[in-house]
């Protein structure tokens, strides 16, 4: 993953920008002998914005610009003269981002469409200049409010991919395979376990131009949910799916305990995944004559749909898709912004990410320069 393009988790300083402080000055002009207070309001310190983009599909630019630093507000001054407002931050993010507060774990916001903006960090408010306090009985306030200080937050974002039809198996299930046979996606297929070390998604084309996009997800072992193998890392992406297809090779010992340890898994992780539709695919089934096959299908679960496929010799395949799309229409989508977020265990948090949440000594110098 350190090469890779694809960034589904980082860790950023979000800092929000502090209000300008009010002007205490007085009008001094020839022949205005009693000019008064005139002295103006500091400007609003500026937001730390999200905004839900829908051309990103990748954290990958927030990991070279960990801190996020919003403008302050100008200083008030003479003549009523109100001090500049800060300058907004707006972070773009890729739909589908999670935010949690770095220190506690704790769900902040979910960025589940396309344009959606939500404020993050406030920026404080200007000081009222000393003009704001005067009146008949104080008419020289030789006072002024400093500006509101800022906010500043250590935060999570994470990823998690959306698509229609989400894979899960084991490792060397033949998910990537398949993938690469029903969309132009081209993963990495390898002989090997965990070939899959990030997600990958896929158009899917149908009967009548229809399309759907399949993702597929790196390979679940048991006691995943506990970090096991690739852990939760990507057990999130699944999250996303409007539809769970399960596959598991012809091959195996005993498909419909895979099965259930598989739905285990993603029951562990978060049991509202038992509430979306799921398709079990028997994958190699070229390995099968017709009457061994009769005598697998007997052993299937009955409470979902299931069909056999073949890679290699294409069985099934349209038939696969037909069902998938079938599926996909027989209920509403999936709502993704009715999905409860789990508070993020911070022990479990990537390892690998040391990001010192402290910022660099020049930024600081700024800050004091800026106090001058």
């Amino acid at each position: 993953m350190a090469d890779s393009n694809f960034v589904d988790y980082v860790k950023i300083y979000a800092r929000s920008g502090k209000g300008g402080r009010g002007s205490t000055h007085f009008r001094r002009e020839k022949y205005i002998p009693f000019g008064g207070p005139d002295g103006g309001d500091g400007g609003k310190g500026g937001n730390v914005i999200l905004r839900g983009n829908r051309n990103y599909w990748t954290l990958l630019h927030l990991k070279y610009e960990r801190h996020i630093l919003a403008g302050h507000g100008g200083h008030g001054s003479g003549r009523l003269s109100q001090g500049k407002a800060g300058e907004d931050k707006i972070v773009e993010v890729p739909v589908g981002t999670v935010v949690f507060d770095g220190d506690t774990g704790e769900f902040i916001t979910d960025i589940h469409s396309d344009g959606q903006e939500v404020v993050l960090l406030k920026g404080g408010r200007g000081g009222k200049g000393n003009n704001y306090f005067k009146s008949a009985t104080n008419q020289a306030p030789k006072y002024a409010q400093p500006g509101e200080p800022y906010e500043e937050r250590r935060i999570i974002l994470q990823l998690k991919l959306l698509a229609d039809v989400g894979l899960v198996g084991f490792p060397n299930a033949g998910k990537s395979t398949l993938l690469s046979i029903v969309s132009a996606a081209k993963p990495k297929i390898a002989n090997y376990p965990f070939t899959t070390l990030e997600p990958n998604l896929g158009i899917v084309e149908v009967r009548d131009a229809h399309t759907f996009v399949m993702a597929d997800i790196p390979g679940i072992i048991e006691g995943a949910s506990e970090g096991k193998g690739l852990g939760l890392r990507f057990l999130r992406h699944i999250e996303r799916n409007s539809l769970l297809l399960f596959l598991i090779p012809a091959d195996t010992n005993d498909i419909a305990g895979e099965y259930k340890i598989l739905l285990n898994e993603l029951t562990q992780y978060n049991p509202e995944l038992l509430d979306k539709q799921r398709v079990l695919a028997i994958s190699k089934s070229d390995l099968l004559d017709d009457e061994l096959e009769e005598a697998i299908a007997k052993e299937l679960p009955k409470d979902i749909p299931t069909i056999f496929i073949s890679a290699i010799t294409h069985k099934g395949i349209t038939a696969l898709k037909d069902l998938l799309w079938q599926e996909l229409n027989k209920f509403p989508f999936y709502e993704v912004d009715s999905i409860v977020h789990k508070q993020m265990d911070i022990h479990l948090a990537d390892v690998d990410d040391d990001f010192d949440y402290s910022l660099p000594q020049e930024e600081m110098d700024e800050e004091e320069e800026r106090e001058v």
